[in-house]
């Protein structure tokens, strides 16, 4: 049955195209839902006096204190935006949002229902287990999606619409420009305006945070301030008067750049964008569901899947909306890709529990992109019975069956080039374990079918196979993202040195390079693990993209992108002296064990290989042979002496 709208639908919209409510009361178990203006507590009131007009209508006793208390209880707040509605969870009453948002389907699309993030493990926990992560209200991802969040955040009580709207907290919060335009109102609304910011400073919601607070006014300017003032009772210049003490002091509370509204001053944004999204809450996004490190902040679009109930997978019938509909934002959404990566989990692990996969919206690397797939995805599996999540990222191949077809190339073809490269990638990994690189333990090549969907016409919606590759999640920090404090502290700094040095060594023998011939080192790939005191133990490459690329160059040409390594943090170094001789000895050092190691087991390096097919046009075999040659030709205290004379110090 259709729930009963006191007010206007949801989404309904003025003559202007402006929501008419951006807020909303659900009371599930009498499928009812108000809309009318005002906060939600006065929402709730409307809800109970229309329930006690109905019941003396048919000759029955008003709500009584505790039945009403038990309504109140049993509403969920809402949250309108121009095409969603946006459920605020009740950690201790997660059941009821889930009922809620059954409600709310039956007016609007399951796509156009989400979740607001709050800070409580028990409302993530809950999203997660109905493999629903996809359904939690994004955060901005780009600074003009900030300036979008924080001009519709703008919102009215009773009247004009003076507050930014924090929907993770629930409090409006009330800048010193929007108070001081008050003063170009009439008696009458200047009156109204100040008796409305008097009450519902005063008043906290069912959060316990404050209704309307002051935006960067401290304890200098609070409702106290208001308290002592009947603003109805005052005759107009007494009225004026108090209001003009009232914005004097409320300037002086807040600094002077925030006493404008500015979404393109970068300090006041940030501080707003913050503000609304509860301060703590940038570090609650996509990184605290999974224990992700910040690089991962608001760079993951969570995707319709599957869940699991007794043992039966379901998936989400948003695919099958988006097939109906054909709506292009419900295509994109319901990532065709993700079934397959869900059947092979299922497949591997058997019993589940849940899977939730996101999609990473772009690299995370500072390198320039390249041709060929870049997809990339991060999946979260729980198996039944087992405490800790398997967190995994996947990658497509970069030259699959898709991009030879793409290419021309006949489906044979395509098929065959495309396992050769699955081979190409696979030995590459297998070449720098050989020489010394820390990779990931663990990478296994899988593959999914989907439909081709690219130019060629006679190929339009085959079925093919796409390969992939799936790694566990590495826990640590990017180095090219390591916050400079951190940098400068000396402990810090050194075994940072140490790793990055040994890293570098087996990177420079391997000639990491990307397509335009640059050093590709130290710009997202290379990942430092830390222990519990915060310091650095150890750094692992988690995609060996590059290797192999430049195979007969000597190593003495690469010293310079080397140096730089260092020569970009100085400005960030307590002791940079000490970091540059601490990178430059261990990439000696490293360097000449590698070396020494060849030379002990030539043989079985030589030979590693020997089954491929040798072509100096530029198979892997015959890369492998200039490799191994160039490394027994370098003398590593010349190459790390050339080195550390481009480092700047």
């Amino acid at each position: 049955m259709l729930p009963r709208i006191i007010g206007e639908h949801p989404l309904a919209k003025d003559p202007n195209g402006r929501l008419i409510s951006r807020i909303a009361t659900v009371f599930p178990y009498a499928n009812v839902i108000v809309t009318t203006p005002g906060i939600h507590a006065t929402q709730r009131v409307v809800y109970i006096d229309a329930l006690s007009r109905h019941r003396v209508e048919h000759g029955l006793e008003p709500v009584g204190r505790e039945e009403e208390a038990a309504e109140w209880q049993n509403s969920v707040d809402l949250i309108v935006d121009d095409d969603a509605i946006l459920i605020r969870p009740d950690p201790d009453n997660m059941p009821l949002c889930f009922r809620a948002d059954e409600l709310l389907q039956q007016l609007v699309p399951k796509h156009r229902v989400k979740f607001l993030l709050v800070r409580d493990e028990r409302v993530r926990a809950a999203i997660k287990e109905r493999g629903e992560c996809w359904r939690i209200s994004a955060l901005p991802k780009t600074a003009e999606e900030m300036r979008q969040m924080i001009a519709a955040s703008r919102i009215g009580i009773r009247g004009n619409e003076l507050y930014y709207y924090s929907r993770t907290t629930g409090t409006r919060f009330l800048t010193y420009e929007s108070f001081a335009q008050l003063a170009t109102l009439d008696d009458s609304d200047l009156r109204q305006h100040l008796a409305e910011v008097r009450e519902f400073s005063a008043g906290v919601n069912r959060q316990g945070n404050p209704d309307v607070a002051f935006f960067m006014a401290g304890g200098a300017f609070s409702k106290a301030d208001l308290a002592p003032h009947d603003f109805a009772a005052l005759d107009p210049p007494t009225l004026r008067t108090v209001f003009e003490t009232l914005r004097a002091k409320f300037e002086d509370a807040v600094p002077p750049e925030f006493r404008r509204d500015c979404v393109d001053h970068l300090d006041w944004r940030n501080r707003m964008y913050a503000t609304l999204i509860g301060e703590d809450e940038t570090t609650l996004s996509e990184e605290s569901l999974l224990g992700l490190s910040s690089e991962y902040f608001m760079q993951i679009e969570w995707l319709p899947g599957g869940r699991i109930e007794q043992g039966e997978l379901i998936f989400d019938p948003v695919f099958e909306l988006a097939e109906e509909t054909g709506d292009e934002h419900l295509r994109r959404l319901c990532d065709e890709k993700c079934r397959g990566f869900i059947f092979n989990f299922v497949r591997e692990f058997g019993d589940l529990e849940y899977v939730n996969i996101g999609r990473v919206i772009e690299s995370l690397s500072q390198r320039v992109k390249s041709s060929g797939r870049r997809d990339v995805y991060i999946t979260q599996v729980k198996q039944r019975g087992i405490c800790d999540e398997i967190v995994k990222i996947v990658r497509m191949q970069k030259w699959g069956i898709r991009e030879h077809l793409d290419a021309g190339k006949k489906l044979l073809d395509a098929i065959i080039q495309s396992e050769e490269y699955t081979e190409y990638t696979l030995d590459r990994r297998l070449g720098c374990r050989q020489l010394g690189m820390n990779l990931p333990p663990r990478v296994t090549a899988k593959r999914i079918s989907e439909r081709y969907l690219g130019p060629r016409r006679d190929m339009c919606g085959a079925l093919i196979w796409s390969p992939y590759f799936e790694r566990d999640f590495v826990r640590g920090m990017a180095t090219d993202k390591i916050p400079p404090q951190k940098l400068a502290d000396t402990a810090f700094a050194s075994r940072f040195a140490r790793l990055l040095g040994q890293a570098a060594a087996p990177n420079i023998i391997v000639g990491r390079c990307n397509d335009e011939g640059q050093v590709v080192f130290d710009d997202g790939d290379e990942v430092v693990v830390t222990n519990a005191n915060g310091l650095p133990v150890d750094m692992v490459v988690v995609d060996q993209m590059g290797t192999f690329a430049d195979y007969r160059s000597e190593l003495d040409n690469f010293a310079a992108e080397y140096a730089g390594v260092v020569n970009r943090r100085l400005p960030l170094l307590t002791d940079a002296e000490d970091f540059a001789a601490l990178y430059i000895e261990a990439f000696v050092t490293r360097l000449a064990k590698i070396q020494l190691e060849y030379r002990k087991r030539k043989r079985a390096f030589d030979t590693l290989f020997k089954h491929r097919p040798r072509d100096v046009a530029g198979s892997f075999a015959y890369r492998w042979e200039c490799v191994l040659d160039r490394l027994l030709r370098v003398v590593p205290q010349n190459l790390g002496g050339l080195i550390r004379s481009h480092i700047n110090v």
